[in-house]
């Protein structure tokens, strides 16, 4: 036997050795499981996988590729069985792109004997506090997006791995929570439009000192897109990322202007492995912290409505600041 098949093995065991809890009931919604301890992983995430596995559902893993094989070896199922799709927990992708692969895979399960979709995931929080803050704000606005669908969700927050801050924030983010293989309501999650103001937006530590370029009442949109294309030329040494960079920035000012109240404003700093922009004007309208994740209009982009949504795709972190004075979107993203 195999060092995981063994390790497996004894971790099953002991799961079943333990008191049996009431079985996994068939359900829809987001939960998350906090454990600290493969045993607890496998005694909590087995028992529900096989439930979605023997009702037919398109069964998902997303999560790094050692607990992914951890998993299948415990259900005995193959990779045609439990499918493997990082992108739904951020891993290795921005959370537009996270939101549209979870609709393809329900629109794959949408042919499968149970019309379902039960998804697993690690979600990948990083080690910086503006990248956890990229997924806790995902953990919380899917409970808005996907809210309608038939979609079983399980976040696994891995106590050895994640800091204290984002433990806590799984009940926050999830309305129930697997406990003991008992899906049981959390006592503290806040909804989307509750949650997502109170996220602290800390400043970045460039935005304290003096900005690579700054502008304030800028003339038209052309002169300032023409302006940002010049210095992200300057400060971005790959090509591709800098063009990337410029058309969301790009629909950041043309939204500025075109929906928000002049004078204009923009703002970048850049240092030798990131780049931050701001954008703002003064207007005080705009108040939807879900805008972004998906095209304003739906799947037709010939309708418009996707600068925010070009911007989340483009950048590796996107703000939203309203102050009494006006909207500041800031955009920053590590350069390659």
């Amino acid at each position: 036997m195999s060092v995981l098949g063994a390790r497996v093995a004894r971790s099953v065991q002991r799961a079943r050795d333990d008191e049996p809890g009431p079985g996994p009931e068939r359900t829809h919604g987001h939960t998350a499981l906090v454990c600290g301890s493969d045993d607890a992983l496998l005694q909590n995430a087995v028992p529900w996988l096989e439930v979605g596995l023997a009702a037919g559902d398109v069964t998902v893993l997303s999560c790094a590729e050692e607990t992914a094989e951890l998993l299948r070896s415990a259900v005995g199922a193959r990779e045609t069985q439990l499918l493997s799709d990082p992108r739904v927990s951020m891993r290795g992708a921005r959370a537009p792109d996270a939101v549209s692969a979870t609709r393809q895979l329900l629109d794959r399960a949408a042919a499968s004997p149970s019309g379902s979709l039960r998804v697993l995931g690690t979600p990948d929080f990083g080690s910086e506090p503006r990248t956890r803050r990229e997924g806790q704000r995902y953990e919380s606005v899917v409970n808005d997006l996907l809210a309608d669908h038939p979609l079983d969700a399980l976040c696994v927050y891995d106590q050895r791995l994640l800091s204290p801050d984002v433990i806590a924030s799984a009940g926050q983010t999830h309305p129930h929570l697997l406990v003991d293989g008992v899906r049981t309501a959390s006592a503290d999650y806040l909804p989307p439009a509750q949650y997502l103001p109170a996220l602290p937006l800390p400043r970045e530590p460039m935005e304290d000192e003096p900005a690579l370029f700054a502008v304030d009442g800028a003339r038209s949109l052309a002169t300032l897109r023409h302006q940002l294309a010049a210095v992200l030329a300057t400060c971005v040494p790959d090509r591709d990322q800098g063009a990337d960079l410029h058309l969301a920035v790009s629909e950041m000012a043309a939204n500025a202007f075109r929906h928000g109240t002049p004078p204009v404003s923009a703002r970048v700093w850049a240092s030798a492995d990131r780049v931050v922009c701001t954008i703002s004007d003064c207007g005080t309208g705009f108040a939807d912290p879900l805008a972004g994740f998906q095209p304003a209009h739906g799947d037709d982009l010939s309708h418009g409505g996707m600068g925010l949504w070009l911007a989340r795709k483009l950048w590796d972190h996107v703000d939203l600041l309203p102050t009494p004075a006006g909207l500041t979107v800031r955009l920053s993203s590590p350069l390659r």
